[in-house]
């Protein structure tokens, strides 16, 4: 789960984009970065680890602006959280960059054959070759590259491309993931949620599955992978940017409540490949063999993560047929456990 924004307008976009981040922050905060074509006609690139205020601490010692660009927030999937990996990325001239959300599960495959066909990859992410797909099919438009370059794709992905060739337009692209199009005066804005434009126009449509939306200073054109235009109905959001925050509902709790269900699915989004069923958890930096070597788990955790911890012991020992131990971590520190190589113990937090 990731958050991305992209602007095109009059205004000047930094600003704008560390705006729609900050309200994205939610959805990943191990890395932020963004993009945008400068006054120059330059594609320049910000990007850090950590925490959105590291990236503005970048832009504070390093200016950067433009009329339109791309941001992202990140939730590692691929790749540990460095500023290495953090989006946007690039493709071999720094012609192209894309910021993305979800999972390209053939992205092996892919990196492979654009290798052997002399691109140079810089980074261990799975969105890195969609950079190099695009600038390999990049003869004519942007919108017709991404095209072909996202019928090539396997997984889930929801994406924002500009490329300094192609100038003055932002190509959005949905196959899972959400992304909303927001429709301002003269300016125009993708994004991961609403919240994160509601500042700025009140007028948006959801992408559809397999929807091309290609984001000019003139307006929005919309297709689908195939070129066929589409059409998508255009909503007008009443909830003011805070009421926005809670979803609708009247306060936090019940919105958290009935969000259950789609935060469990955004959690594992980029964890479980939807074709394949592989689950991508190489950060925690242990092998398939040592996962079949152990013979007990334990769950240590506190306050709301101790009853996260609760509903994963019915559910590990339901489908890895393994025994679960859950403590709560204010107890686990003073005493003496049995521990062993066989035995899995994974802290929580609260």
């Amino acid at each position: 789960m990731c958050g991305i924004l992209g602007y095109i307008g009059k205004r000047r976009a930094v600003p704008i984009i560390l705006d729609g981040l900050r309200r994205l922050e939610y959805r990943g905060y191990d890395s932020a970065g963004l993009a945008v074509l400068n006054d120059g006609q330059e594609l320049v690139v910000r990007r850090a680890s950590g925490k959105l205020r590291n990236l503005e601490d970048v832009i504070r010692m390093d200016p950067v602006d433009g009329a339109y660009g791309i941001g992202h927030t990140r939730w590692a999937t691929h790749g540990r959280p460095t500023e290495e990996n953090a989006h946007p990325h690039s493709d071999c001239h720094g012609d192209v960059v894309v910021v993305h959300n979800g999972i390209i599960e053939n992205y092996i495959a892919l990196k492979r054959q654009l290798q052997a066909e002399g691109h140079l990859f810089r980074t261990e992410t799975d969105t890195e070759v969609i950079a190099h797909l695009v600038e390999k099919h990049l003869q004519a438009s942007l919108e017709e590259a991404v095209r072909q370059a996202a019928r090539q794709l396997s997984g889930l992905f929801a994406l924002a491309i500009i490329a300094r060739s192609d100038p003055n337009k932002i190509v959005a692209v949905r196959s899972g993931p959400p992304a909303v199009i927001g429709l301002g005066d003269g300016e125009y804005f993708v994004a991961s949620d609403v919240p994160a434009i509601l500042n700025h126009t009140r007028d948006v449509f959801f992408l559809a599955d397999r929807d091309l939306a290609v984001l000019t200073p003139e307006g929005v054109q919309l297709s689908d992978f195939e070129g066929r235009p589409v059409k998508r109905q255009v909503s007008h959001i009443l909830w003011g940017p805070i009421l926005a925050e809670k979803g609708g509902y009247k306060h936090f709790m019940l919105k958290e409540i009935y969000e259950q269900p789609r935060a469990v699915r955004d959690t594992i989004l980029g964890r479980v490949g939807q074709e394949s069923g592989r689950i991508f958890l190489e950060e925690m930096d242990i092998s398939p063999r040592e996962f079949r070597e152990f013979r007990e788990v334990k769950l240590i955790a506190c306050g709301t993560s101790w009853h996260a911890a609760l509903a994963s012991k019915f559910m590990i020992e339901k489908l890895a047929r393994l025994p679960v131990e859950v403590d709560y971590g204010s107890e686990f520190r003073y005493r003496d456990p049995i521990l062993s190589r066989e035995v899995l113990t994974a802290p929580g937090s609260h």
